[in-house]
């Protein structure tokens, strides 16, 4: 069985929206207005990208990923992975031809038949309605986050706000760092 990690930057009070300066919203590109930038802070994301055997994202994220991510060194080793977008919407046709292999799934019960197969662990960038569906349906196995200390009020946020049993969390690592930040892994417990 594959492990199924959400990666996010998160504001301490849970948004996950515009951290690399999408337009369209109030605070956006917090994670480097005002923030020293730390490589050791930021290591976690490299960590990731060796770790990663494929990427799941949701149709909104793969729009803003997809024009830009393919020709990004920074993310290089994403680009030969196999590439998973949920959609009910999104066309064979509306797939970029230089980003490797992608699959469109159209259910989160084909989520949980790739997680099924043989393979290492798939990563979740971005993709906030995607991250709470995921959530919600006991899909997610770890969480990697790096806590910004802001507060940013409104914007989507990673959690959602279904009222459902208590999900219980393990800490298996944690930073924080001169900056403010705090990387937080985390595991769900079943």
């Amino acid at each position: 069985m594959r492990t199924l990690i959400s990666t996010a930057f998160i504001s301490l009070d849970g948004v996950v929206e515009a951290p690399g300066g999408e337009p369209g919203y109030r605070n956006a590109g917090w994670t480097f207005k005002d923030v020293e930038f730390l490589p050791e802070a930021f290591a976690i994301k490299g960590a990731e990208q060796k770790e990663a055997t494929a990427m799941l994202m949701g149709r909104t994220s793969y729009e803003a990923f997809s024009p830009v991510w393919p020709d990004m060194a920074d993310f290089a080793d994403y680009k030969v992975l196999p590439k998973y977008v949920v959609s009910t919407t999104l066309a064979e046709e509306d797939l970029v031809a230089n980003w490797g292999e992608t699959t469109i799934l159209r259910s989160l019960e084909e989520v949980a038949a790739l997680k099924e197969t043989d393979g290492g662990p798939v990563i979740v960038h971005g993709s906030a309605t995607l991250n709470q569906a995921l959530s919600d349906a006991g899909l997610i196995d770890r969480y990697h986050l790096l806590v910004f200390p802001l507060l940013l009020g409104a914007g989507k946020r990673l959690f959602s706000t279904t009222d459902k049993d208590a999900q219980k969390l393990k800490l298996v690592e944690h930073e924080a760092y001169a900056n403010g930040l705090q990387k937080q892994v985390f595991d769900v417990l079943r």
